[in-house]
């Protein structure tokens, strides 16, 4: 389960590019896999079945040559053992004084020997063979004189016959490997025994034989008792050895790298076949090569189709990923390129048209936000509060009772200015000049107007001072300092630099404020709404930056009870013109 689980997690996971390869491998590669394996079983069965059949069918026929070879052999010296005139003559040569008829004895032998074999071409040297003298007579080819009857190999003995063999032939015109045989001859004299070899040509088939199934085929001949007689392995099955798999049933195997076959004759004694094993393995391999071959022959079509396949799918998805991502680019690039592909050409052709339409839509919302927002502004402008205008006519009231015209004329000319400043068109840029004017304007009806001292530094950069900005950027925050922080001895300092922003600073040694209080101040309708001053507070600084900058403007307060309060604003400067 949780290997199923991991599987499954995997997947789930895995992005559509993978999947798909994935996917497509899988339904190539299991088809490809198990049509192979069902092949390479078939076909090994069917290549082992055909070495295996013909290789014992091989034996077979070389057992039953054998065996007819052998029986040939036995039944020809059963002739010569058991022939009533070679008996005879035999013994009519050995008890002979007379040298003359001793020697026509010796010829009608010899001439009977050769009867024998030559009207047997299966039969090869023939001759007597005297075991008390330890010599031979009446052959009928000359024998090799080496000949010792004791080093021949022994193949099966029985009581009355004595197989040998394969030995190179004792003929010395003949250097072949041969099988014989000796019989003990019926007579009464002494030992006499014949002694008779394959013919020539029997025994060639047997030892390099034609099959065309292997030209490295060894040949092991077992006896009775399963002891090797002969071998072409001497290194792995020497002679005299027991054939290590005497006694099972099997007629074949494997052993040390080479595959054995065998096969019993009806007296008892084996042939075994033994074959290199890579030498069998040979036509698998081959076939496998050319499996192999065609195996990569198909995967190298089947990715070919594959990546044909994938451009098709993977291209149209890449397109629509791209006109997707440019949906955030208000000027994006109008993008004509077709995919010929019908159906996602159209899709291609509708989305493209509703990006295009989203756009006009934005655009058309963003109008629509910026009239709202001038809206808000106008609104916030003229609504000035009474109390503020009714105060200060208030005092020009006390002053004119307590003081002469000077003072008055100074307030009502500072008020005048400040409310023609303030009710000047609607949506109007100004300057930092400007601005500062009004603001000073401001301060001088508010010393008047207070009973408690407070200083005023006002730092701005030459450069700045004709730098457009909206208006009422810098009052509502000097009110805020006055109205919220500063008391008797009070100290705001307002500094403007110019560098790669408008950055603006208003700063106080007032009372300051909580994070609570803050917190209020910006956000609090309620508050909002107890108009105090001139009626414009912070919350309207940060709505007329929103409008006009959005998020290039920065508005940050710092303020500490006890310590006073930082307001400090950076306006981006790309968007300022200098203002004529």
């Amino acid at each position: 389960m949780k290997i199923k689980s991991f599987i499954v997690d995997r997947y789930r996971e895995a992005p559509f590019k993978k999947r798909i390869i994935a996917i497509f491998f899988i339904s190539v590669l299991v088809p490809i896999v198990c049509l192979g394996w069902v092949s390479l079983y078939a076909i090994n069965a069917i290549l082992t079945n055909k070495v295996e059949d013909s290789i014992q069918s091989v034996l077979k026929q070389e057992i039953l040559t054998l065996e007819n070879t052998l029986n040939n052999l036995n039944h020809v010296s059963q002739q010569l053992a058991f022939g009533i005139n070679n008996n005879r003559l035999l013994e009519q040569h050995y008890f002979e004084q007379d040298l003359y008829m001793k020697s026509r004895y010796h010829s009608d032998l010899k001439s009977d020997l050769n009867v024998v074999t030559f009207s047997n071409p299966n039969v090869g040297l023939t001759f007597y063979y005297f075991a008390d003298r330890g010599n031979y007579d009446f052959e009928n080819f000359p024998v090799r004189e080496t000949f010792d009857i004791d080093q021949l190999p022994l193949m099966e003995s029985y009581p009355e016959i004595t197989y040998f063999g394969p030995h190179v032939s004792n003929n010395r015109m003949y250097n072949g490997l041969v099988f014989s045989t000796i019989r003990k001859v019926n007579v009464t004299h002494e030992e006499v025994y014949v002694y008779i070899e394959t013919g020539f040509k029997t025994t060639l088939n047997l030892f390099a034989p034609d099959t065309g199934i292997t030209h490295s085929r060894q040949l092991l001949i077992l006896n009775n008792s399963g002891e090797v007689t002969y071998s072409q392995n001497a290194e792995l099955f020497p002679v005299s050895s027991v054939f290590p798999f005497t006694g099972e049933q099997d007629l074949s195997g494997e052993y040390n790298g080479f595959l054995w076959h065998r096969e019993v004759s009806n007296q008892g004694w084996s042939l075994v076949s033994i074959l290199p094993k890579s030498e069998i393995n040979e036509e698998k391999n081959q076939w496998y090569l050319q499996f192999a071959i065609m195996v990569c022959i198909f995967a190298v079509a089947v990715g070919l189709i594959g990546t044909f396949m994938w451009r098709m799918v993977y291209r149209p998805l890449e397109k629509f990923n791209y006109e997707i991502k440019t949906l955030i680019d208000s000027n994006p690039a109008d993008r004509t390129d077709r995919l010929h592909i019908p159906e996602f050409d159209y899709l291609l052709f509708k989305t493209r048209e509703m990006k295009k339409k989203i756009w006009e839509l934005y655009g058309e919302i963003e109008q629509k936000e910026k009239r709202r927002a001038n809206l808000e502004v106008e609104k916030l402008m003229y609504q000035i509060n009474p109390h503020f205008l009714m105060n200060t006519l208030d005092t020009v009231h006390w002053l004119a009772m307590m003081n002469g015209q000077q003072e008055i004329d100074k307030l009502v000319l500072s008020l005048n200015r400040l409310l023609r400043y303030n009710l000047g068109k609607i949506g109007e840029e100004t300057t930092i000049g400007r601005e500062i004017e009004a603001v000073k304007e401001y301060l001088q009806l508010q010393t008047i107007r207070y009973d408690f001292q407070f200083d005023v530094d006002i730092d701005v950069d030459e450069e700045a001072m004709s730098f457009a900005i909206p208006r009422f950027i810098l009052q509502p925050l000097v009110e805020n300092a006055l109205y919220h922080g500063v008391s008797d001895n009070g100290y705001i300092h307002v500094d403007i630099r110019l560098g790669e922003r408008l950055e603006i600073s208003i700063q106080d040694n007032g009372s300051g404020m909580s994070p609570e209080q803050l917190e209020k101040l910006l956000h609090d309708d309620a508050m909002d709404s107890q108009k105090v001053g001139m009626g414009i507070g912070m919350k309207y600084v940060i709505r007329i930056l929103q409008a006009n900058y959005g998020d290039e403007a920065t508005f940050t307060i710092k303020s500490e009870v006890g310590k006073g309060t930082q307001v400090f604003m950076a306006l981006p400067v790309d968007r300022g013109e200098q203002a004529k």
